[in-house]
């Protein structure tokens, strides 16, 4: 499936460069590009919670990554005093 915000002739040599890419790097691009979506994440929480500790943007960043209910499960009730 093609992005809606990427030409065919871009994602087919997009395709072509993950073909050809050695079986060893692709992992590190996914754990980098996990890496990156988790810094944009902590980014925008950063803007929304400027005064936010280091451990309250961590349990900002997994309530957000987890939903509710499995955060709830893994950390308890939020003692953060920036969620809402």
């Amino acid at each position: 499936m093609i992005p809606a915000d990427t030409s065919k002739d871009a994602h087919r040599v997009q395709m072509e460069i993950y073909r050809r890419m050695p079986l060893e790097r692709k992992p590190r691009l996914v754990f980098d590009m996990c890496a990156m979506g988790r810094m944009l994440v902590k980014a925008g929480l950063r803007m929304r919670y400027p005064q936010a500790s280091e451990e309250e943007m961590h349990r900002l960043w997994a309530r957000q990554h987890l939903g509710d209910e499995l955060f709830e499960k893994v950390y308890g009730q939020p003692n953060v005093s920036t969620e809402t």
